[in-house]
């Protein structure tokens, strides 16, 4: 990676900020998943043992208006991590001024401080997203010149919490997660050990236009499964019944499918239902047409064998998007197929662009089983899409 990382300066006895993605489920004030704050572990245990003073930045969910900070606090993520650091990690519960620096200059060597949610500087004027000037060079006043950029999950966009600060400081690097995250993610794109195979799900194929294009040009197969799966046959004329469907993106799919030259793989069956919900009855399609009055939830058994054997002997994939509706025990079989057909192959660097595959794979018990797993859905889908992420520019270059 060609930016300078948290290894390449000088820590001890340094305010240092860093930039955290902490942005976890809660649910009545309980933490659901933290495997976000889990993943910032290295590089605040790091700082503390190289005797910096860290003081944490975070977002949590979206704020707009004052009434949005209910239940927005980073108050039950302060607890956690002081319990999973075992150490007391410091609270002044607001974003600025004078109660925030004084706790600041306060800071003894290895101490570490969480800022309150960056997103309750938007509810006027929105200064934390749309990277106000002023917000980026108060926070980057807070430190001593160095800045940690760990928030991958938040890389693709230019916030005053990370681009803002990393304008304002002597050195801004990156910690270990997002240096991860690039040298799986972006290795695995740009210099794949070959055969790089890329498998696509979801919904819509407007979510993933863009990557699909990248990665026909760089993979050997794309696989192609989920919603958007049935945008691809009815742009080749294939009844699909109540299956989702963008209307306006049939001529784009037709167009993806003529400059695939073969490499896009799309699924031979589905399995399908009479309804999303309350369905009387699930059944396997016969081929790739789905039944009148029916609808596809889930690829079916032909295109898991299929897409098993496409897999064989892979050496570099890249999953993003399941193939079903996998929170339902009825449509999570293909789910299943793909990730243990991935994980089986001898040698495989595996990694999962985060988002509903991450989430499927962590319920469904495979988490374990990957090379990478990645902590940003949106970030990750801009790195296969070949765009610069805006928090990764903004650091400082070797």
């Amino acid at each position: 990676m060609a930016k300078l990382t948290v290894k390449d300066v000088e820590l001890k006895g340094k305010k240092v900020l860093v930039r955290v993605d902490f942005n976890v489920p809660l649910k009545d004030g309980v933490i659901t998943n933290d495997n976000r704050i889990s993943a910032a572990l290295p590089t605040i245990k790091y700082i503390v043992e190289q005797g910096g003073r860290a003081i944490l930045f975070s977002h949590l969910g979206r704020v707009k208006e004052e009434a949005d900070k209910a239940g927005k606090s980073l108050a039950p993520v302060a607890a956690d991590l002081s319990a999973k650091l075992g150490q007391e990690v410091i609270f002044p519960g607001v974003t600025r001024g004078a109660k925030l620096e004084e706790a600041i200059n306060a800071l003894e060597d290895g101490q570490v401080l969480l800022v309150e949610n960056t997103r309750f500087e938007d509810v006027d004027g929105k200064k934390e997203s749309k990277n106000d000037p002023e917000l980026g060079k108060y926070w980057a006043s807070l430190g001593d010149g160095i800045f940690v950029n760990d928030a991958f999950g938040t890389a693709h966009r230019a916030h005053a919490s990370n681009v803002g600060i990393s304008a304002n400081v002597e050195k801004a690097v990156a910690g270990f997660l997002l240096e991860n995250e690039i040298a799986y993610i972006q290795e695995a794109v740009d210099n794949p050990v070959r055969p790089f195979i890329a498998i696509l799900g979801g919904s819509k194929v407007s979510d993933k236009i863009g990557v699909i294009e990248n990665l026909l040009e760089k993979a050997d197969k794309v696989l192609i499964g989920g919603g958007m799966t049935y945008t691809f046959f009815k742009a080749q004329g294939i009844e699909i019944g109540n299956s989702l469907v963008e209307e306006d993106k049939l001529e784009v799919a037709k167009s993806l499918l003529e400059k695939a030259n073969g490499k896009l793989i799309l699924p031979v069956d589905s399995k399908e239902a009479n309804a999303f919900a309350d369905y009387t009855e699930v059944k396997d399609t016969e081929g790739a047409a789905v039944d009148p009055g029916f609808l596809g939830l889930d690829i079916g058994p032909k295109s898991i064998a299929k897409f098993d054997e496409e897999l064989t002997g892979a050496k570099t994939v890249v999953w993003n998007g399941p193939m079903g509706v996998f929170e339902n025990p009825d449509f999570q079989a293909g789910t299943i197929g793909v990730m243990d057909a991935i994980v089986k192959q001898p040698g495989v660097k595996s990694i999962i662009g985060g988002g509903d595959s991450a989430a499927a794979a962590i319920n469904l018990g495979r988490a374990d089983k990957f090379s990478w797993i990645s902590t940003g859905g949106g970030a990750s889908m801009e790195l296969l899409e070949g765009k610069v992420l805006p928090g990764l520019a903004a650091l400082t270059d070797k």
